[in-house]
């Protein structure tokens, strides 16, 4: 039974708020859109009173009503892949507090799957989007910011409603060969991503810059295409141990295919760091757990998910126009390395 001071939470009502909270209907729905300047004790009345009735407003009839749906639509790649769940983990923090949500759709790496679900998310009437990698162009990227808010990673986009957020990949990618050449490596192979993928691109080219800046000679034959996942990195591994072209270490162009790359290693009794040198890139969280652990290139992913989440809430008007900072790509030394 409802008690006097406090209805079950399926009865409760926004004028139930307002009674509890010492407030009017109008400035509890106001504190709920975001546009309400009250003072910070009358929000606190409100925010306590709705979590004492455990209140849960109704977004379909606010949406209808005022063409928002609270919604910022995330096109991801793949679902499975901790890369992509880290930066949809940023985007979800950086939308805390904000009554906003995600809906999170893969694109599978397929263009025309990743512009299926971009134009979905846009029928469901999202109030923005983040586009996490991917393979649409800026053409399309442009065409969808007619319609509303899009902040993309990976790529350096200027374009009006356009927010990117973009790592020096090819400087990344350099750092991690120069350590290798570094320690001592003259012959390092390297397992690129997808060749379709910009970033993928550009760590070869780093991987490339590294040799000429030192002088090396790069054997193109050390050069094999993985797919940046794990049976890719395996099945790549598998090609260059076959080809029996000597080398000492490789920069896998991601920290999943240097995991692949590391079981065939071990399958056929070659020791990390000891016989081989590895060095990959993400810095995955699973990657310090490893034994030993990995070697990589961090790159900020969940750091540029939240701040794709707050230029969205700016843009959107439900948030301070500030910017929230990412760090650069560091190059993490730890145990899959060694000197020659």
């Amino acid at each position: 039974m409802p008690t006097k001071d406090k209805p079950l939470a399926e009865s409760a009502t926004l004028l139930d708020v307002a009674r509890l909270a010492g407030v009017s209907a109008a400035t509890v729905s106001r504190i709920l859109n975001g546009t309400a300047r009250v003072t910070e004790d009358k929000r606190q009345a409100v925010e306590r009173a709705i979590e004492r009735l455990q209140f849960r407003p109704n977004f379909a009839a606010q949406s209808l009503r005022s063409g928002s749906t609270r919604t910022i639509g995330v096109l991801t790649q793949e679902l499975e892949s901790p890369y992509f769940t880290r930066g949809a983990r940023g985007i979800e923090d950086g939308l805390q507090g904000s009554h906003y949500a995600p809906i999170v759709v893969p694109g599978h790496w397929n263009p025309a799957e990743e512009l299926d679900r971009a134009r979905l998310l846009i029928a469901r009437r999202v109030d923005a989007m983040v586009i996490l990698g991917g393979n649409l162009t800026d053409e399309q990227v442009e065409d969808m910011a007619r319609k509303l808010p899009i902040a993309i990673t990976g790529r350096e986009l200027q374009a009006p409603n356009v927010f990117s957020l973009h790592c020096d990949q090819v400087d990344g990618a350099c750092r991690a060969t120069r350590h290798l050449i570094e320690l001592g490596h003259t012959r390092i192979a390297h397992i690129s991503g997808p060749v379709a993928y910009p970033d993928a691109v550009d760590r070869r080219d780093g991987y490339m810059r590294a040799h000429s800046e030192a002088g090396l000679p790069v054997d193109p034959r050390l050069m094999v295409v993985g797919t940046y996942m794990e049976t890719g990195g395996a099945e790549a591994m598998h090609r260059l141990l076959d080809a029996g072209h000597p080398f000492t270490a490789v920069f896998c162009a991601n920290d999943q295919t240097l995991w692949g790359a590391r079981q065939v290693l071990d399958a056929r009794g070659l020791r990390v760091p000891h016989d081989i040198s590895l060095v990959g890139f993400d810095d995955l969280p699973q990657s310090a757990y490893m034994t030993p652990a990995l070697t990589t290139v961090h790159q900020p992913i969940y750091e540029m998910g939240r701040a794709a989440a707050h230029l969205l809430l700016a843009a959107l008007g439900a948030a301070p126009a500030a910017a929230e900072p990412v760090p650069d790509l560091h190059l993490v030394v730890r145990g899959t390395t060694r000197r020659l």
